[in-house]
């Protein structure tokens, strides 16, 4: 019988004695009022401590059983990652460039995911920026055409006054005359 089939045989027998022992079904002798003796409650504190006792122990070599599994699938994860380095090196060995050439062309495949939204990026900004440079310059050049028209009016505005100016002055000089 395994480690395994007599723990659980083991708790069987123990949650089954347990469960006569609730029930009441387990005494020598229970007086009339249904009260137990002292001698059947000393029995059943036995029995209970002794059910214990071996819950305790089955829980002890369960945890033995847990931890050298624990240890076997360590070493097999060792064995597997030792086995897999062996098989790459023995692949290896067929070509050795091989490797090498399958690494740059994963490298070369991952540069060209990497290129692809950047080269679509660099399009979308190259769009942008003549865009930006065209709505700049058509606003320079509202800016030129505004500053132009304003210089002209100031200018003629200017003249307008000084003719005026010059005109009022002439007739003051005429009347001092």
């Amino acid at each position: 019988m395994t480690t395994q089939t007599q723990v659980q045989t083991q708790r069987q027998s123990s949650e089954q004695l347990q469960t006569l022992m609730q029930a009441g079904q387990i005494s020598g002798s229970l007086s009339f009022n249904g009260l137990m003796t002292k001698e059947d409650e000393e029995m059943s504190r036995s029995a209970l401590s002794t059910f214990k006792a071996k819950e305790e122990e089955i829980e002890k070599k369960k945890l033995e059983v847990r931890e050298r599994v624990q240890a076997q699938l360590g070493r097999i994860e060792e064995e597997t990652r030792r086995l897999a380095s062996i098989r790459e090196e023995l692949e290896a060995l067929t070509d050795p460039m091989k490797k090498e050439v399958s690494v740059v062309r994963k490298r070369i495949d991952t540069v060209n995911k990497e290129l692809k939204p950047l080269g679509q990026t660099c399009q979308k900004k190259e769009r942008e920026y003549k865009e930006a440079l065209d709505a700049f310059n058509e606003k320079n050049k509202e800016k030129v055409q505004l500053i132009t028209r304003l210089m002209e009016q100031l200018v003629s505005e200017s003249e307008k006054m000084r003719m005026k100016k010059l005109e009022e002055l002439s007739k003051s000089v005429e009347t001092i005359q």
